[in-house]
């Protein structure tokens, strides 16, 4: 059994957090029981997540998408009101990490969607080093590539591309980050993979002959978490519960 404060110093000091400018705040969101035996990961901090949490008695429930982002309403209503009022009936400390754990050479959803797929990363660029840019171990088609994504992320990638051509480089970073295509592409890629595709996007693969993979959010950011508390069990001997919901998002 460990403190709240010890595991949360722990992962400010490993996840060197006051490195990153974020939009969101990182480690402790809403304060629950000062001892900590078990913990909950989730991708997001939804009400499904927090109803696991309350079941399996958790007292942390570690999360990469917690609540109180800056684009949000400051008032505590409706689902926001009903998520954190269940987190303090039942004490249970609410913990995410965004950007610090995108970027993390070794738990990061990055690192891990890497480790997942079998790709090498050779550097990091783009704003606050989130854009990895490597190379995949063997040459594959862009069509193998997308199906062996599928098969390993359990979701059907959305893909812009011409599907027989080879892919070696790559480069790629999770979750929302379709505003990186531009940079990936002046890195000299042959494929780019985030989670999510806008619009323009379909537009700059056609035109600069650079294919775009769009895996989904919550299924490229799904390892990151759990990766970080496997390493908060190996250091503190605690309990770990994972939660998953098929998003399609």
């Amino acid at each position: 059994m460990a403190t709240r404060q010890e595991v949360l110093d722990w992962c400010r000091e490993n996840l060197q957090v006051n490195l990153f400018k974020d939009y969101a705040p990182n480690g402790l969101q809403v304060e629950g029981r000062e001892k900590v035996n078990k913990i909950v990961t989730s991708v997001t901090a939804s009400k499904a997540a927090i109803d696991f949490a309350v079941e399996q008695g958790a007292d942390m429930l570690l999360v990469h998408h917690g609540m109180f982002w800056k684009s949000e309403p400051l008032t505590i209503t409706g689902w926001k009101k009903e998520r954190i009022e269940t987190l303090l009936q039942h004490q249970i400390n609410m913990v995410g990490y965004h950007l610090p754990l995108d970027a993390h050479p070794e738990w990061g959803n990055n690192a891990q969607l890497a480790a997942l797929l079998d790709w090498e990363s050779d550097y990091q660029c783009g704003d606050q080093n989130l854009l990895n840019v490597g190379r995949l171990k063997t040459v594959q088609t862009l069509q193998q590539l997308s199906e062996g994504m599928a098969d390993k992320l359990q979701r059907q990638p959305v893909v812009v591309g011409d599907m027989k051509r080879e892919i070696k480089r790559i480069a790629w970073c999770t979750g929302g980050a379709q505003g990186f295509f531009q940079t990936a592409i002046d890195e000299g890629v042959d494929a780019y993979v985030t989670g999510e595709i806008s619009e323009a996007q379909y537009h700059l693969a056609n035109e600069c002959g650079v294919a775009f993979i769009g895996a989904g959010h919550h299924a490229t950011e799904r390892y990151g978490v759990q990766a970080l508390a496997k390493a908060i069990q190996d250091v503190f001997q605690v309990e770990i519960y994972r939660f998953d919901e098929q998003n399609p998002a």
